[in-house]
């Protein structure tokens, strides 16, 4: 009896996956559109069932084919798993890394030490996903995520890579014409510039002072009339003197050693940011996942130790 799942379908439709259209997949593959759709149409062809909804523009996968991806996913993860248990697999890196980031953060850092990445590994082909908020930690659709804050979830790997503190910052000329809050609850008669981004409340900042026991956190609701779930608009809103930041100081610590910007209640402590790699914990032995996560780790403690 013939098969009616082949081990080359499982990467085929990863990639398909993936790249989200025919076209796309045809240039991920290097090879044409209509080949993609007859590979596509002859998988479908055997197992008997629908995997794709196409239409002129788009694709979409049905519930079959969404099913067959988390396992065609999975499987392939087992068996890179399995070749560097084995000593199959060669411990230079090399195929595919698909990793995740925020929008800005991966725009102005992950993308420029990429850059540097792939360079010193030549055999790693890397595919970059910018989003406004980090994918669920039970999708497999990453090799690698970058994010803020560790997640509390064991079923994944997260590795810290790089210190990270919020700061309420503002320019001098905004604080000149509405003066400098002294206490948090003076930030409800400022303009405070919001970002929507996350599963953290909106519009709420908590502020600490004290520590150990001695530590009083309070939760200031602000108020602005301006927001964003960019947050490099909302730095620049900031820099123009329309109001008052709360941005992690990887995204503002130039503007505050210029002097552009100002740190506005310095002594308060705001929720730590730090930054971690994240990636299941099949992929721990992949040689491309451990260089790439080392080189970022390595990458961001020279840009700290440069900026101190």
């Amino acid at each position: 009896m013939a098969s009616v799942i082949l081990p080359a379908d499982l990467g085929f439709f990863s990639t398909l996956a993936m790249a989200g259209s025919l076209s796309a997949a045809a240039r991920e593959l290097g090879i044409s559109t209509p080949a993609v759709s007859k590979h596509l149409a002859l998988m479908e062809s055997r197992i008997g069932v629908a995997l794709v909804n196409r239409t002129t523009r788009r694709m979409s996968l049905t519930p079959e084919g969404e099913l067959y991806l988390e396992h065609a996913r999975r499987i392939l993860g087992e068996i890179d798993g399995l070749q560097e248990l084995l000593g199959v697999a060669s411990s230079t890196p090399k195929g595919l890394l698909r990793i995740n980031a925020t929008l800005g953060f991966g725009r102005t850092h992950v993308s420029p030490l990429i850059s540097k990445f792939v360079r010193r590994h030549p055999g790693v082909e890397v595919q970059l996903q910018l989003s406004v908020n980090p994918p669920p930690l039970t999708d497999d659709a990453y090799d690698v995520c970058i994010r803020f804050g560790e997640p509390p979830d064991s079923r994944v790997v997260s590795r810290r890579i790089a210190p990270n503190r919020r700061v309420l910052c503002a320019s001098p000329a905004y604080l000149a014409l509405h003066g400098t809050p002294k206490v948090p609850h003076d930030l409800v008669r400022h303009n405070c510039i919001g970002i929507r981004q996350g599963e953290e409340a909106y519009g709420v900042w908590r502020l600490t002072s004290g520590r150990g026991r001695h530590a009083v956190t309070e939760a200031v609701k602000t108020r602005g009339n301006l927001a964003t779930n960019d947050g490099e608009i909302a730095v620049n809103w900031a820099l123009e003197g329309l109001g008052i930041v709360m941005r992690a100081e990887w995204d503002i610590g130039r503007h505050l050693r210029s002097g552009r910007l100002v740190q506005v209640l310095p002594h308060h402590a705001t929720p730590d940011a730090d930054i971690y790699a994240v990636y299941p914990q099949r992929h721990q032995l992949a040689a491309r996942v451990r260089a790439f996560v080392d080189f970022m780790a390595q990458s961001f403690s020279q840009q700290a130790t440069a900026r101190a």
